[in-house]
C-alpha cells in the first residue's frame, strides 16, 4: 500500500509567508495544483516567478498521467493491460513503448526480488478486494491457492523490437499498481524539466519527486506513523533531485480476528506480507523506486534491506512488524526521527 507524503503543514506556511525574489523580477512563490489521477491525488507544485508557465505544465503533467493510465490500468475499457489480460495464454498483443518500459523494469525488480515483487499477482485481484467497498472478507483459501501458479513474472513475454506482450498461460492477469505511478512521475518530470522548471515536487499517492529547492531550502519531506493518524509523521527528510516512494499495510487494509489484512500480497502464499509496516525507498528515479518499496516491503526487513545495500544508489527506510525502525547508512545522515513510531497492532 502507498501513503501519502507532503510537504508539512508548518513548512508550506514558512513558504507561503516568505516568498523571495531570485531576481528583480517578480518574488517567487509556491504554485501548487492538484486532481485525482491513477486512484490517487496528483499534486504538482512548483516554485517559481512564472505563474502561467508553472499551471501550464503542471496541466501537461495531468494529461500524461491521463494518457498513460489509459494504457496501463486495468479499470480503464481498451487498455493495453486489459487487452493482454483478456488475451492470456494466447497470441501476443501489440503493447504501447510505454508498457513496454514498465514491464522491463517490473521484470529487472522481479529478478532482484526472487519474485517477490511480479505484476502478475493480479490473478488474485478479484479475491481480494481492497480497492472498493468491502465487507472485511477474507477469500476461500483453497481458490487462492489454485491461483497461485498463475503468478509467474517469468511466464510474462516481453517481446520489445516486435512491441508485443504475451501472458504464457489462461486465467493470468498483469496488474500494474506496484509501478506505474512511479513510471508516470518519471515522464512528468521530464515534462517539468523541458518546460524550464527546476525547483517543483510531484506528488501522487506515496510516490513522490522533488527537484532543485523551495525558497533556496530541499524540499523537507514526512514520513507517515504506519499506526498513527492520518497526518502523523515520525521522520522528516530533506530532499533535492531525488524520488521517494512509501508501500505501507495501513490504508487499504482491515483487521479481522486481531490480524491485519492489506493489499500488498505475497506472491508465495497469496496472503498479506506480514514482516514489515511500511517501507520507504529514495532511488535514482521514480520508477525504481516505485517498484522497490513494494518489492522489499515483500522480502521483509532483513533480506530486503540486504537487498537495498546491494543497489547502488539506493536507500531505505523501513518499520518492521516488531515496530523496530532501520536506516540504511547513507541516509541516517540526511533523516530526522522526530519520535517513535505508534506501537499498535
Amino acid at each position: 500500500m502507498t501513503f501519502r507524503l507532503g510537504v508539512l503543514p508548518s513548512i508550506v506556511a514558512f513558504v507561503l509567508t516568505t516568498a523571495c525574489s531570485r531576481s528583480s523580477g517578480a518574488p517567487a512563490r509556491l504554485v501548487e495544483q492538484a486532481r485525482v489521477s491513477m486512484g490517487s491525488e496528483l499534486q504538482v507544485s512548483v516554485w517559481t516567478q512564472d505563474d502561467a508557465a508553472a499551471r501550464a505544465a503542471a496541466n501537461a503533467v495531468f494529461a500524461e498521467f491521463d494518457r498513460l493510465e489509459s494504457l496501463m490500468s486495468v479499470w480503464r475499457e481498451g487498455s493495453d493491460i486489459q487487452r493482454l489480460n483478456a488475451a492470456a495464454g494466447g497470441n501476443p498483443v501489440p503493447v504501447a513503448p510505454d508498457v513496454i518500459a514498465v514491464l522491463q523494469s517490473a521484470r529487472q525488480i522481479s529478478e532482484w526480488t526472487g519474485g517477490k515483487f511480479d505484476v502478475t499477482f493480479g490473478a488474485l485481484s478479484d479475491l481480494w478486494r481492497f480497492d472498493h467497498d468491502q465487507d472485511n472478507r477474507v477469500p476461500d483459501m483453497n481458490e487462492v491457492r489454485r491461483r497461485l501458479p498463475l503468478i509467474d513474472y517469468r511466464a510474462l513475454e516481453i517481446g520489445e523490437r516486435a512491441g508485443t506482450a504475451r501472458l504464457a498461460r489462461a486465467g493470468m492477469r498483469a496488474h500494474l499498481g506496484g509501478i506505474g505511478k512511479g513510471y508516470a512521475i518519471d515522464k512528468g518530470i521530464a515534462i517539468l524539466r523541458r518546460a524550464g522548471l527546476r525547483d517543483f515536487m510531484i506528488q501522487s499517492g506515496g510516490d513522490l519527486y522533488a527537484a532543485g529547492s523551495k525558497d533556496g531550502k530541499p524540499w523537507r519531506v514526512g514520513v507517515q506513523d504506519p499506526r498513527g493518524p492520518a497526518g502523523q509523521t515520525f521522520a522528516t527528510v530533506d530532499l533535492s533531485d531525488s524520488t521517494f516512494s512509501t508501500s505501507g499495510d495501513y490504508e487499504r487494509s482491515f483487521m479481522k480476528d486481531g490480524r491485519r489484512y492489506h493489499h500488498i500480497i505475497d506472491p508465495r502464499s497469496g496472503l498479506p506480507a506480514q514482516g514489515c509496516r511500511s517501507v520507504t525507498i529514495l532511488a535514482p528515479n521514480a520508477t525504481l523506486a516505485d517498484g522497490l518499496s513494494t518489492g522489499v516491503f515483500l522480502l521483509g526487513p532483513v533480506e530486503g534491506m540486504a537487498l537495498v545495500n546491494r543497489i547502488a544508489g539506493v536507500d531505505a527506510l523501513i518499520v518492521s512488524a516488531t515496530n523496530e525502525v532501520l536506516v540504511t547508512p547513507r541516509l541516517k545522515s540526511r533523516l530526522v526521527l522526530t519520535a517513535a513510531p505508534t506501537d499498535a497492532p
